[in-house]
C-alpha cells in the first residue's frame, strides 16, 4: 500500500493527522517488506534507529509534540514515531489484524467522495480488531504521548542440573507527557518482553532466543527467573525495542555467571 495510494485515495489532506494515514502507514508497508526480505531478528536495528531519531526529534521541538494521530508538519513524529508505533501494535495484535483494520479503510474510503478518512477512522479501524486487554495501547500509541523508562539492573545465572537458571531484575516505569514535554508517571499495566540470548554471531546485537516470554508488568521493580537449556550471554526487558524507551541502550545487559 504505496504513499501516493493512501495519500489520495483514501485520507484527507490538510487536516491533523493525515500524515499518519499517508507517510506513516507508508513506512509500516516499508517495515513489513524489509522484515520479509531480512527477517525480524534484522528490524531490531532499523527501529532502534527510529526511535532514536524520534527522540531527538522531540527534544528540539520548540512548539508543541503532537499525539501521532493530531501530528501535523512533523516528520519525527509522522515518520519515525509511527514505524515504531506500527510495528509494535503489529507485535501485540498480530499482523493479519492490522492488515484487516487497513483493508477496512481502504474498503470504506478508497475511490469514494467524501468524506475522506481521518486518523479517527483509523483509530476506530484499530480499536475493532484489538483484544480488549490490549484496548490501552490503542490510548498510548495514537491519542497521547507515551513513554516508557525500561532497564535490567542485574542478570546472573548459575548452573543447575537442568541447564542455567537466569535471573533478571528490571525497573520498569511509565510516562506520559504534554505537548510542551513534561512529563509525568503513570500506573504500569502493560505486556512487555523479556528475552535471554546466546552469544551472538557475527556482528549481531543479539544472539538466539534461548527464551522469549511476555509478561504483564504492574510495579516498578521485578525480578525473573527461568531456566534454560543453553548458556545463556544477554537477557534484556523489550529487548527489541518495541517500545519508545527515554533510554533505550540500557535494556539488555550481559548475564554474569555465579
Amino acid at each position: 500500500m504505496g504513499h501516493q495510494y493512501w495519500a489520495h485515495q483514501v485520507c484527507g489532506a490538510g487536516m491533523q493527522g493525515a500524515e499518519m494515514m499517508s507517510e506513516g502507514f507508508a513506512q509500516y508497508s516499508a517495515l513489513m517488506v524489509m522484515e520479509k526480505e531480512y527477517g525480524r531478528e534484522k528490524m531490531k536495528k532499523f527501529l532502534k534507529y527510529e526511535m532514536d531519531g524520534y527522540l531527538n526529534g522531540r527534544s528540539s521541538e520548540f512548539e508543541a509534540e503532537r499525539p501521532l494521530m493530531k501530528s501535523e508538519e512533523q516528520g519525527y513524529i509522522h515518520y519515525q514515531k509511527a514505524s515504531v508505533v506500527m510495528y509494535y501494535l503489529k507485535e501485540m495484535i498480530g499482523e493479519n489484524k492490522v492488515n484487516e483494520a487497513l483493508r477496512t479503510l481502504l474498503d470504506s474510503f478508497a475511490y469514494k467522495a467524501p468524506p475522506y478518512a481521518t486518523s479517527y477512522s483509523a483509530i476506530r479501524a484499530f480499536r475493532k480488531v484489538t483484544p480488549d486487554s490490549l484496548q490501552y495501547l490503542i490510548s498510548d500509541l495514537f491519542e497521547n504521548i507515551t513513554l516508557f523508562s525500561n532497564r535490567v539492573t542485574e542478570a546472573k545465572c548459575k548452573k543447575t542440573g537442568e541447564g542455567y537458571e537466569v535471573t533478571i531484575s528490571t525497573i520498569s516505569e511509565k510516562f506520559r507527557a504534554d505537548t510542551l514535554g513534561k512529563e509525568k508517571s503513570i500506573a504500569l499495566s502493560d505486556y512487555i518482553d523479556i528475552g535471554i540470548f546466546a552469544e551472538p554471531s557475527g556482528k549481531k546485537n543479539l544472539g538466539r532466543p534461548l527464551l522469549f516470554k511476555r509478561v504483564k508488568l504492574t510495579k516498578k521493580d521485578n525480578v525473573f527467573s527461568f531456566i534454560v537449556k543453553e548458556k545463556p550471554c544477554q537477557a534484556g526487558i523489550d529487548p527489541y525495542n518495541y517500545l519508545i524507551d527515554r533510554i533505550p541502550d540500557d535494556n539488555v545487559k550481559k548475564v554474569e555467571v555465579e
